[in-house]
């Protein structure tokens, strides 16, 4: 088997993908981003759940959202120009500092 934490990475990864696809499908409307958007949906939950047979559900799906919520937050700034507020880049930087903790008290 792969690395679980590489296949949960990858997961991520396709996540914030799909998060941005959402942006560019406009409600779905638009066929090209709304079938690459749900490829990158597929595609992430298959890789989470490859993970997930090794790495605990708590942790898999924390680090997975995590991984999505930050880079879609990183994507948004540069992409759409959403804030960069202090406060704002704390808080994903906390975020970072949890998906790291989770990675390093993992016993996986």
């Amino acid at each position: 088997m792969a690395n679980p934490w590489l296949l949960l990475l990858i997961a991520g990864v396709l996540e914030v993908g799909w998060a941005i696809g959402l942006k560019y499908t406009q409600g779905f409307s638009k066929p090209l981003p709304s079938v690459l958007t749900i490829i990158a949906m597929i595609a992430s939950f298959y890789f989470l759940a490859q993970a997930l047979k090794t790495i605990p559900v708590g942790t898999g799906y924390a680090v997975w959202t995590g991984i999505g919520a930050v880079g879609t937050a990183i994507l948004g700034i540069a992409l759409f120009a959403e804030s960069t507020a202090l406060p704002r880049l704390l808080c994903i930087g906390l975020i970072v500092a949890g998906i790291a903790g989770l990675k390093f008290t993992s016993s996986v």
